[in-house]
């Protein structure tokens, strides 16, 4: 299941520093002519590729990145100091492109790899450089180049980590609405998702994982019925299986039986996609008294013999969503060091 994760930034690399102007002084040296030194280079903005980072969302709250500017040179000959580099982690497939050219600057494919894209403004001369045979005493001397400025456009072609399995309306749109920024169509009739749609969770810096809200599943969809085959296969690829339960069906039918009729399209599709790792999330809870939640929830895990995780959730009021993002993302972590152990220097 391949979607676009995409992301606006600027980046500003830092100004060189400005060249001084500085003559010599010491006791019984009246003349000792120009000692002001350059000034520092102004850092540049690299982007680099690290493991752990699944999509592009930390990017919607920081959109500048700004690189320290030179300092200033000094006399006795002493150069400012150099500003900073400042390097920018990005999940790694991301691709890099100037917004106003679009020209490709990078395509960061493997962890490690690294990309400048703003380079930072050279630094002044001190009057020192001015020096001449017929001009002893300069009085001039040059101010840092601008860093670069840029505009860019981060592309990241991601798979989605988390699937969202469930009959029509069992609530899959609203939960997706609840715990991403994703809008799919939210209604109370049957297949109002026609497309799969894609959320991305965030649940703190760096941490954040794909959702993708699959088309309502009926008994028979594995021979075509329905919105048909197509979209089981849309959940070959992802790590985890949220099959999503309605407590309280509006049209009194049972929730072991569907759940039951959805298991069955999993195993009659794929054996290996049922037996991919699956929760069980109760959704609609805030339908029920607040007395029968846990008779009526405890009811419909007994009748599915169910022995894996278990969370009760509502889409609507956000009940429950946090815990359920964490658990994920902690899992999914989990699964991602099993197979991408992490490199001295990164974070876990």
């Amino acid at each position: 299941m391949k979607f676009v994760d995409e992301a606006i930034i600027k980046v500003i690399a830092g100004d060189g520093g400005k060249g001084a102007v500085s003559f010599r002084r010491e006791k019984f040296i009246p003349f000792g002519g120009p000692d002001g030194g350059d000034g520092g280079d102004g850092g540049s903005i690299y982007l680099e590729a690290r493991t752990g980072l699944n999509t592009l969302a930390d990017f919607r709250n920081t959109r500048s990145y700004e690189a320290e500017s030179g300092g200033k040179g000094m006399g006795r000959d002493m150069t400012g100091r150099s500003g900073e580099d400042l390097v920018v982690p990005v999940p790694a497939g991301t691709l890099v492109y100037d917004l106003d050219t679009q020209e490709l600057l990078g395509d960061l494919v493997n962890a490690g790899e690294r990309v400048r894209v703003a380079q930072g403004g050279f630094h002044g001369l001190g009057n020192t450089r001015f020096k001449s045979s017929v001009n002893r005493t300069p009085r001039q001397s040059s101010p840092g180049s601008a860093g670069e400025r840029r505009r860019l456009r981060l592309e990241l072609k991601v798979l989605a980590d988390v699937g969202l399995l469930g009959l029509p309306n069992a609530g899959k749109s609203t939960l997706i609405r609840a715990v991403s920024a994703a809008r799919p169509k939210v209604a109370d009739y049957p297949f109002t998702t026609l497309y799969p749609n894609l959320g991305v969770v965030s649940v703190g810096e760096h941490r954040s994982f794909v959702m993708a809200d699959i088309p309502g599943l009926i008994e028979g969809a594995a021979d075509g019925a329905g919105l048909g085959i197509r979209f089981l296969r849309h959940l070959q690829r992802t790590r985890i299986l949220l099959h999503l339960v309605d407590v309280a069906p509006a049209d009194g039918g049972d929730p072991v039986r569907d759940a039951r009729a959805i298991a069955g399209e999993l195993e009659k599709f794929s054996p290996e996609l049922a037996a991919r790792e699956r929760w069980l999330v109760l959704n609609k809870i805030d339908l029920l008294p607040a007395a029968e939640r846990q008779p009526h929830c405890a009811a419909i895990v007994q009748g599915l013999q169910w022995d894996g995780p278990v969370f009760q959730v509502s889409g609507l009021s956000g009940e429950g969503t946090r815990e359920l993002c964490l658990k994920i993302m902690r899992r999914l972590e989990t699964m991602q060091n099993a197979f991408f152990p992490p490199q001295p220097g990164e974070q876990q």
